[in-house]
Parts: C-alpha cells; sequence; structure tokens
C-alpha cells in the first residue's frame, strides 16, 4: 500500500465519494478545495486503486483543518485509514487543527489529542429568495474586506481558500452586504449535489444574516437552503426552527491544539463547509 498526496484530479474523485457516503459536496468545489493547500490532500492506494482518503489543509502558519476522510467500503476495519490519518496529519505540522467529526467518531478523534469544543447544526428550509438595494455580488477587489472579516469570525487566516471559493461560476455566487465604511457580511451560495449551501455567512446581526441568505438563494435562483449553524448562535438556530426549517445532521468541532480565538464570533452564522472549516 502506498500512502501519498492527491493530485488536484483526484480531489474530484473524492468528492465523489463524499457524495456516496451521503456528504453532499457541491457541483464546483473540487477546484477551491485542492487550490486551498495543493499538499494538502491524501490518499492510500493498492494495486486496486484508490482505497482511502483524508485532507489536512493548512490554512495558515497556526491553523488547519482535517476533513474527507474516508475508507472504501470494502477496505474497513484493516487499519489503513488509521495509517493514512497518521501520515496526514504530519503535514500539519505543530499548527492546531480543526475538524467537524461525526458522532461515531468522536471517540477515535479524541484518541488522537482532539477536544471537543461545541456543535456544527445543519438546518434545511425555505427562503423567500429576494434581492435586497444593500447586498450586491461580489468583486475581486473585496478579497482583502472579506478575508478580514472572516478571520474576525473564525480566527483563522485562510487566503488561498477564500480566494477560489469567492470567484463565481455558475453554480457558485457570493453576496456582500455593504455599509457606509465598507462591506459588513457576506454569503456564499453553492449548488451541491442536493439542494443549496450557504457558507460561510457572516454578518453583523441575525437580521442582516437572513438578509444575506434571502440574496444568495436569489442569486442562484433557489427557494430552500441548507445552512451549517455553529453551537453558539443560539438565538439564531432558535429563529430558524421557528421558521420551520429542520436540523438534519450535526457535528462535534474539534481541536488538537490551542484552538482559535476570533475577535467577533458573534458574526458567524453559518460555516463555509464542514470538509475545510
Amino acid at each position: 500500500m502506498i500512502l501519498r498526496t492527491a493530485s488536484a484530479a483526484e480531489v474530484a474523485t473524492l468528492l465523489d465519494w463524499a457524495a456516496e457516503e451521503g456528504w453532499n459536496p457541491g457541483l464546483d468545489d473540487a477546484d477551491p478545495f485542492a487550490n486551498a493547500d495543493q499538499n494538502g490532500f491524501f490518499v492510500a492506494e493498492k494495486k486496486s486503486g484508490l482505497v482511502a482518503a483524508i485532507s489536512v489543509v493548512n490554512h495558515c502558519p497556526g491553523f488547519a483543518f482535517l476533513g474527507l476522510y474516508i475508507c472504501r467500503p470494502k477496505y474497513r476495519g484493516r487499519g489503513i485509514g488509521l495509517k493514512l490519518w497518521q501520515h496526514a496529519l504530519d503535514h500539519a505540522g505543530d499548527r492546531t487543527v480543526g475538524l467537524d467529526g461525526v458522532a461515531a467518531q468522536q471517540d477515535n478523534y479524541a484518541r488522537s489529542g482532539f477536544v471537543k469544543t461545541g456543535t456544527t447544526a445543519r438546518f434545511e428550509g425555505a427562503v423567500t429568495a429576494q434581492e435586497d438595494a444593500n447586498i450586491r455580488p461580489v468583486s475581486h477587489t473585496d478579497l482583502a474586506d472579506l478575508g478580514g472579516l472572516d478571520l474576525l469570525a473564525n480566527g483563522f487566516l485562510r487566503p488561498r481558500f477564500l480566494s477560489g471559493w469567492f470567484g463565481d461560476t455558475e453554480t457558485r455566487r457570493t453576496m456582500v452586504l455593504d455599509g457606509h465604511d465598507g462591506p459588513l457580511g457576506f454569503a456564499t451560495a453553492r449548488l451541491c449535489r442536493e439542494g443549496c449551501k450557504i457558507g460561510p455567512l457572516v454578518a453583523p446581526d441575525e437580521d442582516s444574516a437572513l438578509r444575506l441568505i434571502a440574496a444568495a438563494c436569489a442569486a442562484l435562483g433557489q427557494g430552500t437552503a441548507i445552512l451549517d449553524v455553529p453551537e453558539m448562535q443560539s438565538g439564531f438556530r432558535n429563529t430558524l426552527v421557528e421558521s420551520d426549517w429542520q436540523i438534519t445532521f450535526e457535528t462535534a468541532r474539534m481541536y488538537r491544539g490551542e484552538p482559535p480565538a476570533p475577535g467577533h464570533p458573534e458574526t458567524l452564522f453559518g460555516v463555509a463547509t464542514l470538509e475545510l472549516g
């Protein structure tokens, strides 16, 4: 068995595996994922082909995020996934590593030093898609401002990922909420194998977050949305429930090392992806 770095083309294959697992990746995720860290995706390969995968994407000198941890069904229970896990984590060096883990794997992650700090709940619901005079499509000149807002919301820089994520495609749009002195928030909507996901969703308050959801859905002509909401947004979660949104999935946010310390965590209403943070 060979453990090696995945090629950019193979990242698309890994997302197909994720779709088979029911993780519902975006239609245009492969390029921004691969560009976030060209050395951050790993596979286990046997003579029969690829049998397992994982990503450990180094976003900045102090932080990495782990995801796409998949072993093909017929190869499970042989220790292949664990060997690849250990191999990939070496890529992070001494960085803090974050992940969003399913409940069934939390104990395994804890044995590798990961500590639970909260949960992320997936909500799905109807949206009255509508344009907003103060919300506009992203421009290439917005990257620095939006990166600053993302840093304050999440506590870590991820310039390579965001530069690709904010590049509009036929299936992905980013909308920006303007204030008197520049952008106040933003939301990226992307079509997935099923439905439309919103993330990241960064906003100064709940009303702005809801307006950004509506504008982002309008940009793609969608009437429903999927949103991964961090635990600290308890009031926002209640608002979604009151609007008949359904919780369909939950993960544990875990870190190995010192967790990030965002300056304004209350502005994070939806995470970008459960695979890259």
